[in-house]
């Protein structure tokens, strides 16, 4: 009979990749396969270090922007989008691209421009700097999309036309904070249109979901993922939110601090949606040398989604 002590363990599912992020990595190697090394990269695919340093040793070549590529070499945009003038710059340079943009990025870009084409001010819920936001906003023409980060900026957007605005978001957002924006946005302005559909990802909600069910109770909750990866850090703080004692975000096993584990007995794991379920085992087998562990997976749902590749690589 084991001497280590026993603990808990909660696996959040669904946890880790999504359909977008597993599409996005499928196109990089695809491409690798298909065209040869090196095969380059604009931003990093997905925000995970794991996988970028994976896809650089296959040959893919991480650059800031196109300038940093020659033309006669495959470009890949990464899964969060990118400005307009991107692909643009690409077509006039008569580069091979490859947009590996989340379709559900995409079907905000749509709606974006839909608006904006209707005459309305656009304005996007979402979180300043991140690829996705400098992405979309970028769809329009400068200045014509308004970032709205918090409830206080609901709150004082003052419009140009109150009966003529639109807005739509970031789909790596908290549900419960982006539910109090709208919330504040509707009772302002109560002809504001809105997504036909969810804007949030079903991936982003799901997980959500996931980590609610298992941070009730939990001493602590792990979760897997790297720290520009928004909606990895929206599990930590839904975590806490939930009743979790305290939540960390941990790209690696290496990065354990077994401190974290005084006095526990209850943990929750779970992952993002660009971090690979290895990287949940390596984890788990680190804290198996030191705790006996009764490991229970509580699934909230189960997902089914597959996205097509581009015909460039399909």
């Amino acid at each position: 009979m084991s001497d280590k002590p026993v603990l808990t363990v909660r696996l959040a599912a669904p946890r880790g990749f999504c359909a977008g992020v597993d599409r996005a990595i499928q196109i990089v190697e695809k491409a690798l396969e298909r065209y040869g090394a090196p095969v380059y990269v604009r931003h990093e695919i997905v925000h995970n270090g794991h996988v970028v340093n994976r896809l650089e040793a296959m040959g893919a070549v991480f650059v800031r922007e196109l300038d940093a590529c020659p033309d006669d070499r495959p470009v890949i945009f990464s899964a969060h989008g990118v400005p307009k003038w991107v692909p643009a710059e690409a077509e006039r340079r008569k580069m091979l691209y490859v947009d590996a943009t989340c379709p559900l990025v995409s079907k905000v870009h749509v709606e974006a421009q839909r608006h904006y084409k209707d005459g309305k001010q656009v304005l996007l819920i979402g979180h300043a700097g991140h690829p996705e936001v400098i992405g979309t906003m970028n769809q329009l023409p400068q200045g014509e999309v308004v970032l709205i980060e918090t409830v206080e900026d609901a709150r004082t957007f003052q419009p140009e036309d109150p009966g003529n605005i639109a807005f739509v978001t970031q789909t790596t957002l908290s549900v419960d904070d982006t539910a109090g924006i709208i919330a504040a946005l509707q009772a302002r302005f109560p002809a504001i249109s809105a997504p036909h559909k969810e804007d949030i990802c079903y991936a982003t909600t799901n997980r959500q979901a996931a980590v609610k069910a298992i941070s009730e109770g939990a001493d602590l909750v792990l979760v897997v993922g790297a720290p520009n990866s928004s909606n990895s850090v929206r599990l930590v703080e839904v975590a806490q939110r939930a009743g979790a004692g305290t939540a960390r975000l941990i790209q690696k096993a290496e990065e354990l601090n077994w401190s974290w584990f005084d006095g526990v007995q209850r943990i929750g794991v779970t992952a993002g949606a660009s971090a690979p379920e290895e990287l949940v085992e390596d984890i788990l087998a680190a804290v198996a040398r030191l705790y006996t562990l009764r490991i229970k997976e509580v699934r909230v749902v189960e997902e089914n989604v597959v996205f097509k590749l581009p015909k460039e690589v399909a």
